[in-house]
């Protein structure tokens, strides 16, 4: 199986601000004391300068434009209700907000088959709502396709029960651990893991220093060097500036990026940035915006296409 893919599904966002009911566990979201109109048109330009940025490397971006009637502030982050396989299989997830849950939307799918994307089954979990029991998609499942393992940092977003559900329709291994971060001097669970890690195709980038159990943080350590992955360190002061919110994609020509927000990149040492370029090239584009109210980066905005191809 392929580790990454060139197609990446986008949600333009029409209203996008800070959302209330995320903010009680995302610690990473801030305020903006800006107009409505004016951090929604600072949204679309980040994010259409990152969609042109993808599509100059030859990356195949599908756009689809949030609707403004669902009244979804966090649509720009589909990666969290979605994922796509490359047996044409779709994971549908329950979303711990329930202004998120509008962002789920079947015509989307119609519009990935309009496309040329196969799609065979649909893997429903989001019956898991009913029950305030949740897996928010691929920001706390991290795959290692190629060797068929799963990470996932638990947390109020992340059930481990659910995990090992999906491990097992998915036909992975689960890697389950616990990742915190300070907040006001207390160790509270990160929401997402994909803001502390990116499992890329040889190597990973990882803030280590979440991981408080030195058991859970050895296991973690030894599933990375059985699968020969080179371990890539961040604090967890850059993981604040979003450096483990990235995602590795594959342009034209099979040349490789490793797609990150500006003040991700801007964080990273000479030493880690030099790491990465051994394995591709950096891409790299200001959120700041996005970042700020949303809570998530680079990383969070693209759902990753698998789907096999009928066309």
């Amino acid at each position: 199986m392929k580790q990454i893919t060139n197609s990446i599904l986008m949600i333009r966002p029409v209203n996008f601000r800070m959302n209330e009911e995320t903010a009680v566990n995302n610690y990473f979201q801030k305020s903006i004391d800006e107009e409505q109109e004016a951090i929604t048109l600072k949204a679309q330009q980040e994010f259409d300068a990152l969609v042109s940025k993808l599509r100059k490397v030859g990356v195949e971006v599908i756009v689809v434009d949030d609707k403004l009637e669902n009244d979804t502030p966090d649509s720009i982050f589909p990666n969290n209700w979605v994922s796509f396989h490359e047996n044409g299989n779709i994971g549908l997830y329950p979303m711990f907000a329930e202004n998120r849950r509008r962002e789920r939307r079947e015509d989307i799918f119609v519009t990935l088959e309009e496309k040329g994307f196969g799609i065979n089954n649909i893997v429903d979990y989001t019956a898991g709502e009913a029950e305030n029991v949740f897996l928010e998609g691929t920001g706390v499942l991290l795959l290692d396709r190629t060797n068929e393992k799963a990470y996932c940092a638990l947390s109020e977003r992340a059930d481990e029960s659910l995990f090992i559900e999906f491990c097992e329709d998915f036909e992975y291994m689960p890697v389950v651990f616990n990742a915190k971060q300070t907040v006001n001097g207390e160790r509270k669970a990160i929401y997402h893991t994909n803001v502390m890690m990116c499992l890329a195709e040889d190597f990973v980038v990882i803030c280590l220093d979440t991981i408080d159990d030195a058991k859970e943080r050895k296991r973690v350590i030894a599933s990375f060097k059985q699968d020969e992955k080179e371990i890539i360190s961040i604090t967890e002061a850059q993981m604040h500036q979003f450096a483990g919110n990235m995602l590795q994609v594959q342009g034209a020509f099979d040349k490789k990026y490793l797609v990150m927000s500006a003040s991700a990149h801007q964080s990273l040492t000479a030493q880690q940035v030099e790491a990465i370029e051994k394995h591709c090239e950096i891409l790299s584009s200001d959120l700041e915006t996005i970042e700020t109210l949303g809570g998530g980066s680079a990383r969070c905005m693209m759902a990753e296409v698998f789907l096999p191809k009928t066309n």
